[in-house]
C-alpha cells in the first residue's frame, strides 16, 4: 500500500498533544492519547516524535507564541514616550482575560520544565523572548526583573483566583521600571 502524502500530519500531531494537556494535563498525555486525538496511527506519533519530551518541547515552542505575539502586538510598547508600566499592565490584563484554558495550558507547558528537563532550554527562550522585546524601552536587567514580576503576577491570578487587578500590576511595575 502506498504511503499517503500528510504535510500537515505533524502539526496535527502538536496541535493534538496541546488538546490533551488542555483536557487531561500532562500527565494525561501519551503517543496512544495523542494519537487518538489527531486521529493518526500510533505510528506517526512516534515517527515524528520518539519521546513525549520531544513531543512537549514542540507543544511548548507552539504555545509560548501566545503571549510573545500579545506583547509584540502592543506597538505603545515600543513607544518611548507611552507609560510602559501602565501598557505592560494592560498587555497581562488582556491576556488573563482572554481565554484562561489557554493561558493555564501554557503556563502547565511551561512549569513541566521543572521536572522534564529537556524543556527547560525552551522556557528559557520564552523569558530571554519577552525579555528581549522588553529592552527595547529598557535595560537588559530590567528588562529580565519585568518578565520575572510579570510571571509571578500571573501564577498569583492563575493559582489563587484572586481577580488580575491592573491597577497594582501598573504599580509594581513601574517601580521595577523606575
Amino acid at each position: 500500500m502506498p504511503r499517503r502524502y500528510d504535510p500537515e500530519r505533524r502539526q496535527r500531531i502538536i496541535d493534538a498533544a496541546i488538546r490533551v494537556v488542555g483536557e487531561k494535563g500532562i500527565a494525561g498525555l501519551s503517543h496512544r492519547s495523542v494519537a487518538a486525538e489527531a486521529d493518526v496511527p500510533l505510528g506517526s506519533t512516534t515517527y515524528h516524535f520518539a519521546t513525549l519530551d520531544e513531543l512537549l518541547v514542540a507543544a511548548l515552542r507552539q504555545a509560548n507564541e501566545g503571549f510573545a505575539r500579545v506583547v509584540a502586538a502592543h506597538p505603545a510598547l515600543a513607544d518611548p514616550h507611552a507609560d510602559l508600566a501602565g501598557e505592560l499592565a494592560r498587555v497581562l490584563g488582556e491576556w488573563l482575560g482572554g481565554d484562561r484554558g489557554g493561558v493555564e495550558l501554557e503556563y502547565e507547558l511551561y512549569l513541566a520544565a521543572l521536572r522534564r528537563p529537556a524543556l527547560r532550554p525552551v522556557a528559557a527562550e520564552w523569558a530571554e523572548g519577552v525579555a528581549g522585546l522588553l529592552s527595547r524601552r529598557t535595560d537588559a536587567v530590567t528588562a529580565r526583573a519585568l518578565v520575572a514580576l510579570m510571571d509571578g503576577i500571573c501564577l498569583q491570578v492563575l493559582l489563587t483566583d484572586v481577580p488580575y487587578d491592573e491597577e497594582y500590576a501598573r504599580g509594581v511595575l513601574a517601580r521595577v521600571i523606575g
